[in-house]
C-alpha cells in the first residue's frame, strides 16, 4: 500500500472523477445539500445517489446512463457521535459512479478494481472484499454472480468474505428498490489488528472505503422481492475516508482538510487542550459553512434547526476550552480558502455565511455564560430534568440534545424527554391559541351554516349568479353560504374580497364585510343595505373590482420582491409572512441586518424593472412532484395537497411560488413599485412595507409637494436642499460648542432614575447631536445622583447607535464596570466598544435594536448587583 501525504484530497476527488469520465461516465456537479425534488423521507442529503433518485425510479431520463459525482452530504444522526471516534463526520462528501441500466456487477467489479490499484496504488493483495452471504427471510443464497466476477478479475476466494443482510444488503426504505453490495477493505496489515482479524468483525486492521450497490430488485411488500426490470449500480466512497488511507495519518481529523481547522482551535485555545472539543469544532464549522451556502438558515425548525444545533453545538465546545468569543467566522474563513477550489460557491457567499455565523454565535453567546451557570448547578445537584431542559431552552437557547450531551459527559443520568417534550407542546398551544380559536371559530361556522361546501370560483371571474345554500346568525354578525361564491377567503397572507350580494330580482342587497375559510369552502360575511336574503333565493355576487385588482397587484409585487431579495441577497431569503391588501403590501423575509441604501434601491429597481417588462403571469394547476421539480418556491411550515396552484412568471425565468392568492395577468398591471419601509420584525427576520399603482402614484405627488415645500421654506432648489440642511446642522453644532445649552434637560434626565439595590441607575434613550454630546449628558447626569450611581445613555446619529457608559467608583467595587456593560449592549446592537471601568463608549450598526441594548445593559448592571 502506499502512503503519500503529498496526495492532497483535491487530488483524490479529480482521480475518481477523472478515471470514470475517461471511461463514458457523465461527471455531474454537486447538488445542493437541500434537495432540489420533493423528499419527505429526508430534511437533506445523505448519500451520493440521492439527487440521482428520479433517474433510478424512472421518473426521470438521465442526461447518461453512466455518470459519476463528488456530492456534498450530511447526517444528522452522526452530531452526537462527532469528537467521540476518528472518523465520525456530519459533513462529508461522497464519492460515486452510476449506471442505470447500463453495466452490472461485472463492469462495476472490474472499475473498482482497476481504479484501487492503477488509480490509488493500492497492491491487489491489501483489497479484500464482502459479498452478500444469504438470507433466509429474503429467501435468497449467497451472491454468487457478485463472487464469481470478483473470482474473474483475480480475486482470491481467501480474500471475498461471506456478509450478512446488516452488512451487505442495500434498501432504501421497508420497501422500494435494493439489493446485495460488495464493499471493498483495505488490509492496513499486523500493525492494526490481530492475525484472525477479518473484514466486518469492526476492528481496525481492515478499512471498508467503498462500497458498491447492485440494486436489482423490488421489495414490495416487505419480504417480497421481484427482480427489477432494470438493473443499476450505485457506489460511493468516501472522500475523507480515502484521504486518510492516502495520506498514511490515524485519523480523519489530521486529513489535510481538517488538519488547518485542528491547528486554529489549538491556536484559539486558553485552556487545557480538548482533542474531542476540536473534533467537534473542526467538523461543525465545516458542515455550518456547507449548510449556510446552500441557503439553510438558523431556526428551530426542520433543517434549521439541524443547522442551529451543529452551530451552538460548536459555540459551547469553543467556549469549553476558552476560546474568545467571534471564533467560528475565523473558522468558516479556513473552510472557505480549504474548500473554496472545489466549491466556488464558498466564496461567492462567504459574506452571508459570514453574516448567519456571527449573528448566531452573538446571540447565543449572551446567555450561554448564564445558561452553562444554571446547567453546572443543576449537575452539581445530580439530576436534569425535563423541566430544567426546557427551562434552557426556552431562556437561554440551549437545544436539548445539548443539555442532554453535557449532562451525559459529567455521569448525570437525563430522563426528561418526555416532560421536556410535553412542555413545549404546551408552549406552542399558548402561543397559537388566539390564532387557533379563530380560524377553528371560523371553521365551525362554515360548517354550521350549510354542510354543502362553496365553491370558490373567484379565479375566473368577478360576477357570479348562484344560490344562497345557508344563513347563520352569530355574535352580531350575519354569515352567508353560497352554492358558487367569486369571494376570496382570506389565507395566505392576502386579505378577503369585498364586494356586494344582490337578489335577482332587486329585492335586496348586503355588502361583504369579510370572507372566512374552512380548508376549501368558506362563508361569506354580509352587512345588510335593503331587504333581506333568504335560503334558496337566487343572487349576484359581485366582487369589488378596483379592490381586487389592487389586491392582486400587491400580491403578484410580493412574488417579484421575493426574487428581486433572493437574488440580491442571496438564496438564505425565504418568506417568513406577509400581508397583502389593496393599500400596501408587508412582506417579512429571513435576513441577518438592515438593508443598505445601495441594497434597497437596487431591488426597488429590479422589481420595477420586471414590471416594465410586461412579463406574462400564468397560474397553473399541477401535481405538488412537478412543482417541486420545476423548483417552485414553497412556504415553509406550509401544508400542500397532492395537486397545488403554482404562481409562474415570465415562465419562470425569475419566479416560481406555489399559492393559491389572486394575481394580476403581467406584471405591467402592478404600475409603480415603490418600497415604504425596511426593519426588524424578529431575529434573523427583516420587513419590508411597499405600495404600487395608483397608490404608490398618490406617494409619490405627495413627496413632490413635501419638496417643494422644503425647497420653499430653504429658498434653493431641490438638489441642493441637502446641502442647505448640512449646512444649517453645522451652524447648530457650531452654536452648541459656543455654550448653547443641550437639548437635553441633565436634571429632568436624573429624576428618571430608579433605585436597584442601595445604588442609583439610569438607563435612557436620548436625543444628543453626535457621541461626545451624548458623553457630556452622562457626565453632567452621574454628578446629580450620588456616590453610587450607574448611567447607560444611547442615540442614532446618521443611522448609527452611540452608547455611553459612566459608572461612580463605588459601584465599581461592587463589580459594575462601565466597559463591561457597554459592551453588553453594543453586541445587541451590532457594534462594539469599551473603556475605563468608570467610562465607557460604544458603537453599532442596526438603530432598530438601541431599546434592546439599553435594556440589555440595564440587565447587566442588576446582575452585578444582585
Amino acid at each position: 500500500m502506499r502512503h503519500n501525504r503529498r496526495v492532497t484530497s483535491d487530488e483524490i476527488r479529480e482521480t475518481f472523477l477523472s478515471y470514470f469520465e475517461n471511461r463514458g461516465h457523465r461527471r455531474m456537479p454537486s447538488a445542493s445539500l437541500v434537495p432540489a425534488t420533493f423528499d419527505p423521507s429526508v430534511l437533506l442529503t445523505t448519500a451520493g445517489m440521492h439527487p440521482l433518485k428520479p433517474y433510478f425510479a424512472g421518473i426521470e431520463t438521465p442526461p447518461h446512463n453512466r455518470l459519476t459525482s463528488c456530492q456534498k452530504c450530511f447526517r444528522s444522526t452522526d452530531i452526537e457521535n462527532v469528537g467521540n471516534t476518528t472518523r465520525h463526520l456530519t459533513f462529508f462528501e461522497m464519492l460515486g459512479n452510476f449506471s442505470i441500466g447500463d453495466y452490472f456487477k461485472e463492469g462495476a467489479v472490474e472499475f473498482a478494481l482497476e481504479l484501487s490499484t492503477q488509480g490509488f496504488g493500492f497492491r491487489e493483495e491489501d483489497i479484500w472484499i464482502t459479498v452478500f452471504g444469504g438470507d433466509d427471510d429474503l429467501d435468497l443464497g449467497p451472491d454468487e454472480e457478485a463472487i464469481e466476477a470478483w473470482r474473474a478479475i483475480g480475486v482470491p476466494s481467501e480474500r471475498i468474505v461471506l456478509l450478512g443482510r446488516d452488512d451487505n444488503f442495500w434498501q432504501s426504505g421497508p420497501t422500494g428498490p435494493c439489493g446485495p453490495c460488495s464493499e471493498l477493505y483495505l488490509d492496513r496489515g499486523l500493525d492494526w489488528g490481530g492475525e484472525h482479524d477479518r473484514p466486518g468483525d469492526d476492528t481496525e486492521r481492515f478499512l471498508e472505503y467503498w462500497n458498491l450497490v447492485f440494486m436489482q430488485y423490488d421489495q414490495d411488500p416487505v419480504g417480497w422481492l421481484t427482480p427489477l426490470p432494470s438493473k443499476n449500480i450505485d457506489t460511493g466512497m468516501g472522500l475523507n475516508r480515502m484521504a486518510l488511507i492516502q495520506q498514511g495519518v490515524p485519523s480523519i481529523f489530521e486529513t489535510d482538510q481538517f488538519a488547518p481547522l485542528m491547528a486554529l482551535g489549538r491556536e484559539l485555545a486558553s485552556r487545557e487542550e480538548d482533542e474531542r472539543a476540536l473534533r467537534i469544532l473542526a467538523d461543525h464549522s465545516r458542515a455550518a459553512t456547507f449548510l449556510i451556502a446552500d441557503g439553510v438558515v438558523p431556526s428551530n425548525e426542520d433543517r434549521g434547526y439541524i443547522l442551529r444545533r451543529v452551530m451552538r453545538r460548536a459555540i459551547q465546545q469553543g467556549h469549553r476550552i476558552g476560546i474568545e468569543p467571534g471564533f467560528l467566522p475565523q473558522f468558516v474563513d479556513v473552510v472557505i480558502e480549504t474548500m473554496g477550489a472545489a466549491y466556488p460557491e464558498l466564496h461567492a457567499r462567504r459574506q452571508t455565511i459570514q453574516k448567519w455565523v456571527r449573528g448566531e454565535e452573538e446571540g447565543f453567546g449572551r446567555t450561554l455564560e448564564q445558561g452553562t451557570k444554571l446547567l453546572d448547578e443543576l449537575l452539581a445537584r445530580g439530576e436534569v430534568t425535563g423541566q430544567d431542559a426546557f427551562r434552557l431552552h426556552d431562556t437561554y437557547g440551549f437545544p436539548i440534545e445539548l443539555t442532554r450531551e453535557i449532562a451525559e459527559e459529567r455521569g448525570i443520568p437525563f430522563g426528561g424527554d418526555a416532560e421536556f417534550t410535553r412542555l413545549m407542546d404546551e408552549q406552542r398551544a399558548r402561543s397559537s391559541a388566539g390564532a387557533k380559536v379563530r380560524v377553528g371559530g371560523g371553521a365551525d361556522v362554515v360548517r354550521e351554516v350549510a354542510a354543502e361546501p362553496s365553491a370558490f370560483t373567484g379565479y375566473e371571474h368577478l360576477e357570479e349568479h348562484t344560490t344562497v345554500t345557508g344563513l347563520l346568525e352569530r355574535d352580531g354578525k350575519t354569515f352567508v353560504k353560497l352554492a358558487e361564491s367569486p369571494f376570496y377567503a382570506a389565507g395566505g397572507g392576502q386579505i378577503a374580497d369585498s364586494g356586494a350580494i344582490e337578489c335577482e330580482d332587486g329585492d335586496c342587497r348586503v355588502l361583504v364585510a369579510d370572507v372566512v375559510r374552512a380548508g376549501d369552502d368558506q362563508a361569506v360575511v354580509v352587512e345588510a343595505v335593503e331587504g333581506e336574503l333568504e335560503v334558496g333565493e337566487r343572487v349576484v355576487a359581485r366582487v369589488d373590482p378596483v379592490v381586487r385588482h389592487a389586491t392582486a397587484a400587491n400580491h403578484t409585487a410580493t412574488h417579484l420582491l421575493h426574487a428581486a431579495l433572493r437574488e440580491r441577497l442571496g438564496m438564505h431569503v425565504h418568506q417568513a409572512g406577509s400581508y397583502v391588501g389593496p393599500d400596501k403590501l408587508r412582506f417579512d423575509f429571513t435576513h441577518t441586518e438592515r438593508l443598505s441604501l445601495e441594497d434597497r434601491t437596487a431591488i426597488e429597481d429590479q422589481v420595477n424593472a420586471w414590471i416594465v417588462r410586461n412579463d406574462p403571469v400564468r397560474p397553473i394547476t399541477t401535481t405538488l412532484e412537478e412543482a417541486k421539480r420545476l423548483g417552485a418556491t414553497a412556504l415553509f411550515g406550509e401544508k400542500y395537497g397532492d395537486i397545488v396552484r403554482m404562481v409562474d412568471i415570465a415562465d419562470g425565468s425569475y419566479s416560481r411560488e406555489l399559492c393559491g392568492g389572486t394575481h394580476v395577468h403581467s406584471t405591467a398591471e402592478i404600475g409603480l413599485f415603490k418600497i415604504l419601509s425596511e426593519g426588524s420584525s424578529a431575529s434573523n427576520v427583516r420587513r419590508i412595507e411597499a405600495i404600487t399603482g395608483a397608490e404608490a402614484v398618490r406617494f409619490m405627488r405627495e413627496r413632490d409637494a413635501q419638496l417643494a415645500e422644503v425647497e420653499d421654506t430653504l429658498r434653493v432648489p431641490a438638489d441642493r436642499a441637502a446641502e442647505a440642511i448640512a449646512s444649517l446642522r453645522a451652524e447648530v453644532k457650531a452654536a452648541s460648542k459656543r455654550g448653547a445649552e443641550p437639548a437635553v434637560d441633565p436634571g429632568a434626565l436624573a429624576e428618571r432614575a430608579g433605585a436597584v439595590d442601595g445604588a442609583q441607575v439610569l438607563t435612557e434613550v436620548v436625543d444628543a447631536s453626535d457621541a461626545k454630546a451624548l458623553m457630556d449628558i452622562a457626565d453632567r447626569v452621574k454628578g446629580r445622583l450620588g456616590d453610587a450611581a450607574a448611567i447607560v445613555l444611547g442615540t442614532v446619529v446618521d443611522g448609527r447607535v452611540h452608547l455611553v457608559a459612566a459608572v461612580t467608583p463605588a459601584l465599581v467595587q461592587r463589580g459594575v464596570k462601565a466597559g463591561e456593560v457597554v459592551r453588553a449592549a453594543a453586541q445587541v446592537a451590532g457594534g462594539g466598544g469599551g473603556g475605563r471601568d468608570t467610562m465607557a463608549q460604544a458603537g453599532g450598526r442596526d438603530p432598530d435594536k438601541l431599546p434592546d441594548a439599553i435594556a440589555a445593559a440595564r440587565a447587566a448592571i442588576e446582575a452585578a448587583l444582585t
